[in-house]
């Protein structure tokens, strides 16, 4: 991109911006459904395609590490650059990687094309949220990101459904699961081609930090495949741990050296290190860990662990998705009419945590009742406190500093993602290999003629005792994952409860005596049409 003076753009009218929140909110439907439309597919998806536990959490994996590693230069680069054009950009790169993955004939290129498609999803999910910072105030923001949150829930209701009617329809198959958002996206990109106008304010001395979003992009994934390949492949201590946590500590520390030198850090230490966007972080580290490294294996556990079909376990999944719906509309709209937000962030990790001690109790036989009641409040309180603690971080920087900040706290949400599915579904791996273990113990079942047992996540090709075995291991196995995932989460109530009380403003940029560095950028003025009710 060469870098050009501010442009103007013509004032956006009230229909214009509606319009544009539909496209963005259209495109962030279509990041979501793209990471739950396989939930409930992957293992009929991956048993297709003969690949393994390992290759089931990569799947995932590779798609939440390249969007959290992107994430902070999408941030960066729409503080400097076009923001419209970015979010179009975005969405061209996350359809072609899903119909590359559509066309995967392996485990090895759908983790390779869904790496990819990561790539427009990191942009899609923290570009969506910084170009509605760009037009609305942190006050009114709150029910929209209320609105933000309803249509995350529907995404993520709608995509186990999704997911499952296609693998379960004989003359679409799961391949369908990747095409499905193609159309969405053609759309999205059209209505913000009309109706998206935005200041452009571009700076000639602008610089990207490749350098250090390679630093963590490698750093990260270093230490990830390490938890991948740790206590199966060799040891805790062992020369290979001692390399790969060494080599990847090192790598983030030199990541860390370069974002203090560097004139435009793709993650500015100085706005991270302020005391709420800190804590913010740090709750949305302990928030994405517990959401995505716990929910991500619910599908797998209601097909695997309780023989239900894929639409059945989209089904199932319904009580958790209630949950994020009805606790982000309605904590939307409170944060909009009392300019508070703390108390629903402290009240959302509480609930959340409450949640998953609920799922920690659960095996293959527990109540459905039950753990719909778990998921439901997992559900609320992930609704209650992921997008405020967003607000909170953008509340307290200047608009030109919207990028950046939002990039960071959602970086490290993403991260907190891309860890816990890893580290759980290592934990999950380990643990149904012992159970598998002795369960064929106590049948008199040598481990040679179990059929893969241990490998396959094709279960209805293993022989009828064996099926038994597996379907406990993974059932029994569940439990322990989520009972780490409400320790994680008490992280984030300890951060939640620390953040300094703020009062949302109702301006779109901070005051000028708040701003200390008056010069360093063009102000961008507030729209007209105040989006108010």
């Amino acid at each position: 991109m060469s870098a050009e003076p501010s442009t103007a753009a013509p004032p956006m009218s009230r229909r214009e911006i509606l319009e544009a929140l539909s496209g963005l909110l259209l495109a962030l439907f279509v990041a979501m459904l793209s990471a739950t439309v396989v939930s409930t597919a992957l293992p009929q998806i991956i048993g297709a395609l003969h690949g393994t536990q390992s290759q089931y959490t990569w799947v995932v994996t590779a798609t939440l590490l390249v969007s959290t590693a992107t994430t902070p230069i999408w941030g960066k680069l729409a503080d400097l650059y076009n923001k419209k054009t970015l979010v179009q950009a975005a969405i061209v790169i996350f359809t072609l990687g899903s119909l590359i993955s559509g066309f995967a004939q392996d485990t090895a290129q759908l983790i390779a094309a869904r790496a990819f498609q990561g790539l427009g999803m990191g942009g899609l999910q923290i570009l969506v949220q910084i170009v509605i910072a760009a037009m609305i105030s942190p006050r009114d923001r709150g029910r929209y990101f209320g609105i933000l949150g309803g249509v995350m829930a529907l995404a993520t209701v709608g995509g186990p459904l999704l997911g499952g009617l296609i693998v379960d329809t004989s003359w679409l198959g799961w391949r369908w699961c990747f095409f499905v958002g193609v159309p969405f996206a053609a759309v999205a990109f059209v209505l913000l081609q009309k109706t998206l106008h935005l200041p452009v304010v571009r700076r000639p001395d602008a610089r990207i930090d490749y350098w250090g979003a390679t630093l963590i992009a490698v750093g990260v994934s270093t230490l990830l495949i390490w938890v991948t390949f740790v206590d199966k492949n060799f040891g805790w201590l062992s020369w290979q741990t001692a390399a790969m946590v060494g080599a990847g500590v090192a790598i983030l520390a030199l990541a860390v050296w370069v974002e203090s030198r560097v004139a435009e850090p793709v993650v500015p230490l100085d706005v991270i290190a302020r005391r709420n966007t800190a804590l913010a972080i740090v709750a949305s580290l302990a928030v994405g860990m517990a959401m995505f490294g716990g929910a991500v294996f619910l599908g797998q556990y209601f097909q695997i662990g309780r023989g239900y079909s894929p639409t059945e376990a989209g089904l199932l999944t319904i009580p958790m998705m209630v949950g994020v719906f009805a606790a982000s509309t309605v904590a939307g709209r409170l944060t909009t009419k009392t300019g508070k937000v703390k108390g629903y962030i402290v009240a959302g990790t509480i609930v959340l945590t409450a949640g998953f001690a609920v799922l920690s109790t659960m095996d293959h036989a527990t109540s459905l009742y039950l753990i719909g009641f778990g998921m439901f409040l997992v559900g609320a309180g992930v609704g209650m406190s992921m997008q405020n603690l967003v607000l909170v971080v953008q509340n307290s920087v200047p608009l030109r500093e919207i990028g950046a900040a939002s990039g960071a706290v959602t970086f490290f949400r993403s991260l907190g993602g891309t860890i816990g599915v890893s580290v759980l579904g290592a934990i999950l791996a380990n643990q149904v290999a012992a159970n598998i273990a002795s369960g064929l113990a106590k049948l008199g079942v040598p481990a040679s003629k179990s059929g893969g047992a241990g490998g396959s996540l094709d279960v209805t090709s293993l022989p009828g005792p064996i099926q038994e075995i597996v379907r406990a291991a993974y059932g029994d196995a569940t439990g322990h994952i989520f009972l780490v995932s409400a320790a994680i989460a008490i992280v984030g109530i300890i951060a939640a409860l620390a953040l300094k009380p703020v009062t949302l403003r109702d301006s779109l940029d901070l005051p000028a005596d708040k701003d200390d560095d008056k010069g360093a950028a063009v102000k961008q003025a507030e729209p007209a049409g105040a989006l108010s009710d």
